[in-house]
């Protein structure tokens, strides 16, 4: 397991405070933008674990399955050379 370590500063965000992460470390720790995550508050700090997202029910998954983003055909376009049955 490698680790790492960043330095940064905690900056407000509207009624919330916000941490940034570089790019090659957020990378090295498997986070990316949208990504959900658990912060836990421990002896005056803090740890950011992913959520396990294969835990989730069939019934979560459904709830966020968006038809205009995954539905529809894959490949919208008429076939053509050998894909063409006359």
């Amino acid at each position: 397991m490698i680790h790492a370590q960043m330095n940064g500063i905690v900056e407000q965000s509207d009624d919330d405070l916000a941490i940034r992460l570089t790019a090659p470390f957020a990378e090295m720790a498997g986070l990316a933008a949208g990504m959900r995550i658990t912060v836990e508050a421990i002896h005056g700090g803090v740890i950011v674990r992913r959520v396990d997202r294969s835990k989730d029910s069939l019934e979560a998954l459904l709830a966020r399955f968006d038809p205009a983003l995954h539905g529809g055909e894959a490949m919208a376009f008429s076939p053509y050379g050998r894909e063409v049955f006359w």
